[in-house]
């Protein structure tokens, strides 16, 4: 089993940045892909971005957070983050570490944190 724990959320007002921390713990050595999801009030969780956790560390975002959010990693420390800059109100959502073994966070989630709120205000 792995565990995830989230930190770094808040508020913040648009236009500003956030940096969001995911440690694992447990059975980590099994996990090939971490990343994010979010989900804002009435709607899906849908996915932030992922990377994979060894090799070449390959990143993918959606188009609604690229260039404007970040990915990376910490192998030594079972950590992945997530820098958010110019944040946008519809950015508000709660936001959830995502774990995998064998392949990526896009392709499938085996392993969510509690999740960590993020507010954005105009």
């Amino acid at each position: 089993q792995v565990q995830l724990v989230e930190s770094g959320g808040g508020m913040v007002q648009a236009g500003g940045s956030l940096r969001l921390s995911c440690a694992a713990s447990g059975v980590t050595f099994s996990i090939d892909g971490m990343g994010w999801y979010r989900q804002a009030p009435g709607k899906e969780r849908e996915f932030v971005g992922g990377i994979l956790w060894w090799n070449s560390g390959a990143v993918n975002y959606a188009d609604s957070v690229k260039g404007r959010f970040t990915i990376s990693r910490d192998n030594a420390k079972n950590a992945v983050y997530l820098q958010m800059n110019s944040l946008k109100p519809e950015d508000t959502a709660v936001y959830y570490c995502a774990a995998s073994r064998f392949t990526s966070v896009l392709a499938k989630v085996e392993y969510w944190g509690q999740g960590t709120q993020v507010t954005v205000s105009s």
